[in-house]
């Protein structure tokens, strides 16, 4: 029989970064949910929670958390149908946890989750990664579903193609006077700072080889938000790749410029789901497909 007083202090713990907000939100003691931890973990025999600010389960905890997320899912289905054993207390509606990058998430992802949220009664929690690791957080059970680079489906999940996310290599006029005044050559390259998300991104070298062939070694400011990239672009600060979604309005209205037309970057995108969860998240699945169909390019055949 499983602890399902324990399995709820976990997965609250995980939720809320803390002992005592966990406490709060299942109205009960710290010392309680620290006991209701500890005896767990010393059935199991394994570290459930990394104590610190905030809290954090390991990879043990996070299927533990995925686990209560299919019991919540369950049971919000069968008080649908049975309303009359619901508590009066119902509690903190399930959080439904998925991985998607931070492109995807400021270009595309956004009005899906809206569509979603406003019809199912589930919170949403985001977790951003890059769309080529995306995948690694469904196979070490820490999300539900992810959009990912992946073509091949992960182990226990149901793949859909998404469509395309098209990369442009843009900067300012200002800066393409300064950096490329004799054109993108590789020369150029090699001494123009780009801006580049973290050490994950590889958009702006993969740009770079498929324009000139080559690997080329280029200075780089580091930017980890999608909103600062453009803002980066717009201000002069690098040349970087930026989603056509965003960066087309500009280069039509001449505040940025394409640096090679030409030369997109495009990026398939795939949605994996939980086989587990798949009937009971069909409406988010059809929110993501149906949002991908109107702004992504069509997928790769």
């Amino acid at each position: 029989m499983l602890d399902y007083a324990g399995l709820r202090a976990v997965s609250a713990i995980v939720e809320t970064g803390s002992f005592e907000k966990a406490a709060a939100r299942l109205n009960v003691t710290p010392s309680a949910i620290s006991q209701r931890v500890k005896q767990l973990e010393e059935r199991l025999g394994t570290i459930l929670i990394v104590r610190g600010t905030p809290c954090v389960a390991t990879e043990k905890g996070e299927w533990l958390c995925r686990h209560m997320e299919q019991v919540g899912m369950l049971e919000a289905e069968l008080l649908g149908q049975l309303p009359g054993l619901a508590p009066e207390d119902r509690g903190q509606p399930v959080t439904v946890q998925v991985a998607t990058s931070a492109d995807s998430l400021g270009s595309w992802f956004l009005p899906a989750i809206s569509a979603f949220t406003q019809s199912a009664p589930f919170l949403v929690s985001v977790v951003v990664d890059d769309e080529d690791h995306t995948a690694d957080w469904l196979r070490q059970g820490r999300v539900i579903a992810a959009v990912t680079s992946l073509a091949r489906p992960v182990s226990g999940c149901r793949l859909t193609p998404l469509g395309t996310l098209r990369y442009r290599a843009v900067a300012s006029p200002g800066y393409i006077r300064r950096h490329f005044p004799d054109g993108v050559t590789a020369e150029a390259l090699a001494r123009a700072p780009a801006v580049t998300f973290n050490q994950k991104d590889d958009l702006q070298d993969r740009w770079i080889r498929q324009l000139t062939g080559r690997e080329i070694v280029h200075p780089t400011h580091w930017l980890p938000s999608t909103q600062a990239f453009l803002e980066a672009s717009l201000s002069g600060i690098g040349w970087c790749m930026n989603p056509a979604l965003l960066a087309d309005p500009h280069v039509e209205s001449g505040r940025l410029v394409d640096l090679a037309p030409e030369c997109p970057v495009d990026v398939p995108l795939y949605w994996q789901i939980s086989r587990i969860a798949a009937d009971r998240l069909a409406t988010l699945s059809d929110a993501v497909r149906t949002v991908a169909r109107q702004r992504l390019l069509p997928p790769v055949s």
